[in-house]
This record gives C-alpha cells, structure tokens and sequence, in this order.
C-alpha cells in the first residue's frame, strides 16, 4: 500500500498541536496529529484539583467558546472543552503513538512511529516540556518516597512532608497537602516565594508561613534523602528533620534528548532552547517548525498555551507560502 503524503504532519495533541490542526483544516492542508500519550496529555497529568492561571477566555483554540464556572477553568473542565474542540473540528489525531524517529527523503520527511511510517512535505514539533522533571541530583531521590509530579492531597494526610520550590506548582501542593492535614516544609532555594505565584495564592501561603502553619526555609536546598528523613542545608546551618514525603516541585524540561535525535540543533547555555527562526519557528531543518511551550527549552515561563496559540497561525502560514514556492 503507498504510503500517503500529508502537507503537514504535527508531533504532539496539546492546545497547540491542535490549534495547528485546526490552522491546516482552515487551510485546506492535508495534516495528520501523532500524540504518544492521551489528547492534551500535559494538562491531564496536572493536579486534579488545579485552577488555571489564565481565563477561559485565553485559552480558547479554534473559536469554540470555552464557558467556565467560575472566572478560572478547572482541569477538568478544561480536559472537557479540549474534547470538544476535537470532536468539533473532527481533528484527525492518533493518540498513544510515539515517534521514533525523522528523516529527509526525496524532498519530503518520513516519520517513524511505534505504529507506523509516514511522509510529509512540513513537520511541526508541539511536543511541550511537561513529561521530564527537573531532578534535585541529591542522594536518596531515587526513593519511592519522592513525587516529582502531584496529583491530589490525600495519600499526604497525617504525614510529614516537605514541598521543595517557590512556584506555583509548590505553592498549591504545600497549601493544598497543609489543608489536609499534612505537616509541610518548604524549602526554597532563593530568598521569597517567587512573584509568579497566582495573587490569590501568594498572601494566604505567606500568610501560613508567618504564622507558623507552614515552615519555611529559604536561601536554603535539600542536600540528602533518607527513608525516615531529609538533610537540608540553611543560612543557619545544616538541618535534619523527620520525614516521609518529598514533593520535589522543581519544574520541567522538553525532551531534549529527542529533539536531538530529531534533528534539532539545541543551545548549548542555560536556557537550552531549540534553535528557530524568531518569526517563522522553522527550525535548523528546512519546513520543520517548533511550536507552543517547546519553543522555550529551560525558559518554561517564557510561553504558555495563552501567548502561544498564535505560533499556529504563524507557522502555516509560512507552511502555504513554502508549498507556493515549491
């Protein structure tokens, strides 16, 4: 059977790997969506009980009106509105289909999945950085004990844990496991809670450190974990406190190594982003484009879904230009 040619074909079913789908059907482009795990597979793995920073306003995709209940979506309602979306615009997405692999052939690209092998004429990368933690590298995180990612407060009830970060994953694991009746530390490694903190958060977390419902270490980093207990190094001095959670909210980070393995040229300093032209998001490979939170390597509050959207229209335009030119 010959392998059938798409005009586009986009790695990831996020917001903005839809949104680019969505961007193709309005353009009368053939696409396919390969998505290794569930449809917006990021935002499904967050808190069950997480409220959005941003409106539902904002973070509408496809003009499908996003209506919540309350003045911030939840996530479920947002895993609701996204299948909407789907279903709406009848977006042709394979889920659970990991790509493996990506090569030039004859002018076009063939892209290898666990499931199969396709060519097109453009690529576009929307593969975002939720699935790779930012590691502490302290002895001891290798413990069934330590969480890197979080999901709701009761498994914590009772407990003693401690939330390492000053963001808003940290912030909202720390008030949400303190409310359930967990014991929290903070330990932070700058001086205050960062100012990225939702303002309905920061002064009810500041609130409980000061006065005394939460302990708060900052200038401060875990230095070890054990079964019973954590070794934390402070201003004052090293510290040894009993322990038997460690929820290490410490970020996120693209895949770096399958960019690579893509053909991505990434820079090589702190912020590790994958190289792309500043107006198009082609990348060091001719009709491939980066697009949504990918586009900020290490930098992960440099985009979000809200002042991403528009890389969809962005990049097929350049797409229909480039098959015009072809």
């Amino acid at each position: 059977m010959q392998t059938p040619i798409y005009d586009v074909l986009i790695i990831g079913a996020g917001p903005i790997g839809m949104a680019c789908g969505i961007e193709a059907t309005k353009k009368g482009l053939s696409y396919l969506i390969l998505e290794k795990g569930y449809l917006v597979n990021s935002i499904y793995h967050y808190p069950k009980n997480m409220t959005f920073f941003s409106t539902s306003l904002r973070i509408e995709i496809g003009d499908v009106p996003f209506v919540s209940h309350g003045p911030k979506p939840t996530r479920s309602e947002a895993l609701e509105y996204y299948r909407r979306v789907a279903d709406t615009w009848n977006l042709d997405i394979h889920t659970y289909e990991s790509v493996e692999d990506l090569t030039a052939e004859d002018g076009l690209y063939r892209v290898s999945s666990t499931r199969g092998s396709y060519l097109a004429h453009s690529v576009i990368i929307a593969t975002g950085f939720y699935d790779h933690a930012n590691l502490l590298s302290v002895p001891g995180e290798e413990l069934p004990k330590v969480r890197h990612y979080y999901e709701e407060a009761h498994p914590f009830i009772g407990k003693k844990i401690v939330v390492v970060g000053a963001a808003n994953s940290a912030i909202d694991v720390a008030m949400e496991t303190w409310r359930a009746g967990a014991e929290v530390t903070l330990v932070v490694r700058k001086p205050e809670i960062s100012h990225r903190v939702k303002y309905w958060i920061k002064p009810d977390i500041e609130n409980r450190i000061k006065e005394g419902s939460i302990t708060a270490y900052f200038n401060s980093q875990l230095t070890a974990i054990r079964e019973t207990e954590v070794d934390i190094e402070t201003p004052e001095g090293p510290l040894t406190l009993k322990n038997d959670f460690v929820l290490a909210m410490t970020g996120y980070h693209p895949d770096f190594s399958w960019l690579r393995n893509m053909g991505l040229e990434i820079h090589e300093d702190e912020t590790m982003m994958p190289y792309a032209n500043e107006k198009t998001f082609e990348t060091n490979l001719p009709r491939v484009y980066i697009a949504g939170t990918v586009c900020g390597g290490m930098k992960t509050s440099t985009w979000f879904i809200e002042n991403s959207i528009e890389h969809a229209q962005v990049v097929m335009e350049d797409i229909v230009k480039q098959r015009a030119k072809a």
